[in-house]
């Protein structure tokens, strides 16, 4: 082997090129380049919330007790001018009231609260290094739990794009959330936002190459 290596130099060397350059091909030009023409398209519904929103206040519980109605004995005749016969005397076991009657009303019945999910903040997608356009919400239901979403959302795909929620002031992402992984570059698509992030600082949302640093779009959110 040594020997063919020696006799052949140059056909060696050239195979040791071709190696290369195809593996860098491979790691850059098809992961970095060949995704580029390759969209993941994702159509997802709105959020699932994990604790429905606060319940709405039950109406008024209704009287449930037996309402007991008492008709009278004797109801009183309107006046006529035609004389009538004096009844007959009752026989002394004949009771002339007639037995009281009684009405349950009927039990409550609550309509359960329907979940009232509300946009909080919103922005539009610029472009950025990549042409970028859609809408960005975010959404919530009173229970803390909030979900950014993506409408009409497109922009080119890439290898590594991640969604960040970026602290505009620093002018930079030196200081961001990072959301995980960008679902696919067209459509719909959902991303919890953690707890105890607050969206008046991290105002904006950015669509972030990780491999080769740079920003393929954002949305500067604001509160609605």
């Amino acid at each position: 082997m040594l020997a063919f290596i020696r006799k052949h130099p140059i056909g060696v060397g050239s195979g040791a090129v071709v190696a290369v350059l195809g593996l860098a091909w491979l790691a850059f030009g098809y992961f970095g380049v060949h995704t580029l023409f390759v969209d993941d398209v994702v159509d997802e519904a709105g959020p699932t919330f994990d604790t429905p929103p606060a319940a709405a206040a039950a109406p008024a519980e209704a009287d449930t007790s037996t309402a007991t109605v008492q008709a009278e004995a004797t109801a009183a005749a309107p006046a006529t001018d035609t004389p009538t016969e004096a009844p007959e005397p009752a026989a002394p076991d004949q009771t002339t009231a007639s037995e009281p009657t009684t009405t349950t009303a009927p039990p409550p019945t609550t309509t359960p609260a329907e979940p009232q999910i509300l946009t909080e903040y919103e922005g539009v997608f610029e472009s950025d290094a990549h042409p970028t356009a859609g809408n960005a919400v975010v959404l919530g239901n009173g229970t803390g739990q909030r979900f950014l979403r993506f409408e009409n959302f497109e922009t080119d795909n890439g290898p590594d794009l991640n969604v960040y929620l970026v602290n505009s002031s620093t002018g930079d992402v030196s200081d961001y959330i990072d959301l995980g992984d960008l679902k696919g570059n067209i459509g719909d698509q959902n991303y919890e936002i953690p707890a105890d992030v607050d969206l008046d600082v991290y105002d904006q949302v950015v669509i972030w190459c990780v491999r080769f640093s740079v920003g393929f779009g954002d949305a500067q959110l604001a509160a609605v």
